[in-house]
Parts: C-alpha cells; sequence; structure tokens
C-alpha cells in the first residue's frame, strides 16, 4: 500500500446540519418558471442544501452561459468540460422567469467560460439591461467568475451597461465574487484559480460608482481560525462589504471530503469577527450560501 494515506470521509453530518423538504409554498412556481424557460440554476447544478426552502419562497439564482464549467474545482458539483454554446436569448428568458416568479432582487451566476473572449460578462451585462428595461427599480446582485483573462473587459462591461440605463432605472450593483478558502488550500480547492487574481477584481469592482462588493468562504477543508480571519481582513482592505460563511458539504464521493463540522457558535464568532472588522452585510452559519437571502440589507 505503500505511504499513501486515505484522506477522511466523514458520512454522518451533525444534527445541525438540516435541510427543509420540498413542496411547500410558492415551490412549483419557481419550478415551472425555471424548467419552463429552460433555464439553469445554481441551485441545483451546485446542489445548494437551501433550494427546497428558497423556491418556497420564491427565490432563485439563475445560472448563465449554460451548465458546463471550463473548470474543475475539487468541492464543486457542476459538470466540467468544453463548452459548445450558450443560449444567445438568456436575457429575455431570464427576464421572462422573474416576471412569472414576480421577483424584487434578482442573483445572477454562472459557470466559468474561459474559452469566451470576454468571459461571458456580456451575458451578464445584457440580462441586467433587459432586466432594468423591464423593471427599472429592480435589484440585480452578480456573482462572477474572476475571469481570469479578461478582468478589465469585464469591468468595463458591466460599468458601460450600468452607464447606459435608461433615465431613472436604478444604477446600483451588488457584485459578489467568491473566494471559496483560504490561499494555502487554493492548489487542491479551486484548480485554475488564483487567490491574488480573486483579491484583485475584487478590488477593482469595489472603485466603481454605486457597487457594493460580496465575497464567501466555505469552511470545513482544513482551515485555521487564524486563516479565516486572515481571509476576511485581506477582504475588507480590497473594499468589500458584504461577506457569508458557510459549512463545505461534499456533494458526492467524488468531491473532496468534510474534514470537520464547524458548530454554530463558530460561525456566531466569525459573524462577530467580521462585524468588528467593518462588513456591512455579514451572513455565516452552517447552511449558509452566498445567495442565501441575498435580498437583505444587513
Amino acid at each position: 500500500m505503500g505511504n499513501q494515506t486515505a484522506r477522511p470521509i466523514l458520512l454522518r453530518k451533525p444534527i445541525w446540519i438540516t435541510t427543509k423538504l420540498a413542496g411547500e409554498g410558492l415551490y412549483g412556481r419557481t419550478d415551472l418558471a425555471v424548467h419552463g424557460g429552460l433555464l439553469h440554476t445554481v441551485c441545483e447544478e451546485a446542489k445548494c442544501p437551501n433550494r427546497s426552502e428558497c423556491w418556497s419562497r420564491g427565490t432563485a439564482t439563475f445560472m448563465l452561459l449554460g451548465d458546463i464549467c471550463t473548470r474543475a474545482c475539487g468541492f464543486c458539483a457542476i459538470k466540467s468540460g468544453r463548452p459548445t454554446f450558450h443560449e444567445t436569448d438568456e436575457p429575455r428568458q431570464v427576464a421572462d422567469a422573474v416576471a412569472a416568479m414576480n421577483l424584487k432582487y434578482v442573483v445572477l451566476t454562472s459557470v466559468n467560460r474561459d474559452d469566451l473572449p470576454d468571459g461571458g460578462v456580456g451575458v451578464f451585462a445584457d440580462t441586467l439591461r433587459e432586466l432594468r428595461r423591464r423593471w427599472p427599480g429592480i435589484g440585480v446582485e452578480f456573482l462572477t467568475p474572476d475571469f481570469r483573462n479578461c478582468q478589465e473587459k469585464a469591468i468595463q462591461g458591466v460599468h458601460d451597461a450600468l452607464a447606459g440605463l435608461p433615465e431613472g432605472a436604478n444604477r446600483t450593483l451588488v457584485w459578489g465574487h467568491n473566494v471559496e478558502t483560504v490561499p494555502r488550500l487554493y492548489r487542491q480547492v479551486r484548480k485554475g484559480s488564483k487567490y491574488e487574481r480573486s483579491l484583485a477584481l475584487l478590488e477593482a469592482v469595489a472603485r466603481l460608482d454605486a457597487v457594493e462588493t460580496k465575497s464567501a468562504l466555505m469552511l470545513g477543508l482544513g482551515e485555521t481560525r487564524d486563516e479565516v480571519v486572515e481571509v476576511l481582513a485581506d477582504l475588507r482592505a480590497r473594499g468589500v462589504r458584504r461577506v457569508s460563511l458557510g459549512q463545505y458539504l461534499q456533494p458526492t464521493l467524488h468531491h473532496l471530503p468534510v474534514l470537520r463540522y464547524l458548530p454554530p457558535d463558530e460561525f456566531a464568532d466569525y459573524e462577530l469577527v467580521a462585524r468588528r472588522l467593518g462588513f456591512t452585510w455579514v451572513k455565516a452559519g452552517p447552511l449558509m450560501r452566498s445567495s442565501y437571502y441575498a435580498e437583505e440589507q444587513s
């Protein structure tokens, strides 16, 4: 067997890791709006534990640019490979789903599309324009990749979209990009990504007028408390104002194992640390995800 050591796999979840069952409230309407429009959501593709609750509240996070990612992160359940296309009519389809769900706040994310010259930012910008054309006051939040090869182009594209909105339209935007983990773990957790590149994007986005930046961490992959606090400090130093911290949950046995389940009191401690650092929007808890209750203001 040599000197190889098997990575631990924790199959039994603690009692505080619970999810709500589907079928209540607005779940059916949300399901019809998403699947009737042939749309993708990160709720399904990433196996989010809060999907049933959020869909029952009538909220969903729309995933643009298809369902195949050009990267293969060790934590992520989204399919990886070589995308062949994306739906050119996606902005209208998303807007139609928003109308069907009667949303006042919309979260847009995407797979990594390193194969596209603009990283896919054009679809983000076009969807923002379509949403604000129909509903000038609607709240919009982006959760984007790091735009590895085209950060300047991506930032300029969103800037131009905001500047070109009709008179009277809401020109504010929450722009999120998740660092996900601590720098020491990037090579195994976020293949193809770099911590400093993610910080550079967030810092540049924070300089845009009327744009508020956001990021997130998932815990339980072997990070230390000091490392987490250092990442929080790095994010604040780059102008990030919103942050969420949640428990990593292994989506399949082929993904990175959970090394530790953090109890709720540790998440409460991290929330206190984050607020002391000056974050204005903080969500921390075992099932917290960056889009979970994103519409709340603090």
